[in-house]
């Protein structure tokens, strides 16, 4: 089993060769380049996202492998971790392990200075994070309200934890499905043949997500957006409801099933 990547090109290359029952899963709405080369040879291809022209045969929509550790996170216990108050809106900002520099730039502008009515978490990732720092105490930032970290292993719980989630849109936004999160989406404008747009649009087009080009982004925009929607309770709760209608948290099993059943086929 692989899930596309330059590390698992090689193995699974080797296994169909020497006929051994293979796998690999997609994760994205647009095949990379080491699965796209695969996808002949194997046995099967899991989905994570429906993509046009790979249906049926080999192909099965397996929705994505959510671990237990997603499924099980509540946003009670996302408050407790993060020293969140009740009764007070939470925005995630995440841009991924490394962070995306135009959300962290817009998010410190936007949200950085003075008292808030709202309380941010700001994962700034490691590259950005000192520079983030300073602008925020530089600007007198809400200490209080304002989480800054550069990196967590409680993403889920952060998640689970937010009443609206900014970010980009790779295969992370079927993790916000996973727990019927809404969010405005900032595409990485350089992503393999526009996949994070699409990923955004397939959000935004079932009414759980607002797409903001990151050309487009700047702070006044940014806190326009989110001021809209933390503040149209009604509408929020309609997004988070579209967002959890696109979840499909069986991913694991569909996937770990096919694994068996191919594998068995072999005995």
């Amino acid at each position: 089993m692989g899930c596309g990547g330059y590390v698992s090109w090689a193995p699974l290359f080797v296994a169909a060769l020497t006929r051994r029952p293979t796998l690999i899963v997609e994760l994205d709405s647009h095949m990379g380049l080491a699965n796209r080369v695969l996808a002949p040879l194997v046995t099967r291809v899991a989905l994570c996202f429906d993509i046009p022209g790979r249906a049926g045969g080999k192909y099965f929509h397996s929705g994505r492998p959510c671990s237990r550790e997603l499924l099980q996170a509540t946003p009670e216990e996302g408050r407790r971790v993060f020293g969140l108050k009740e009764g007070m809106p939470v925005l995630l900002v995440t841009g991924g392990s490394l962070g995306a520099r135009s959300i962290n730039e817009a998010c410190v502008k936007a949200f950085g200075r003075g008292p808030l009515d709202i309380q941010v978490v700001h994962v700034s990732g490691k590259r950005d994070h000192e520079a983030v720092k300073a602008r925020l105490l530089e600007q007198g930032a809400d200490q209080e309200n304002y989480h800054l970290l550069d990196y967590t292993g409680k993403l889920p719980l952060a998640i689970a934890a937010a009443d609206l989630v900014v970010g980009r849109s790779g295969a992370s936004v079927l993790e916000l499905a996973a727990l019927g999160k809404p969010a405005i989406l900032v595409p990485y404008p350089y992503a393999t043949a526009g996949h994070q747009q699409r990923n955004a649009e397939w959000m935004a087009a079932a009414g759980a997500a607002e797409v903001i080009r990151d050309e487009e982004l700047g702070p006044g925009t940014l806190k326009s957006r989110v001021e809209a929607l933390l503040g149209d309770r009604g509408r929020l709760g309609r997004m988070a409801a579209a967002s959890a209608g696109l979840a499909d948290g069986d991913g694991a099993r569909r996937i770990s099933d096919e694994i068996f059943r191919i594998g068995g086929s072999r005995v």
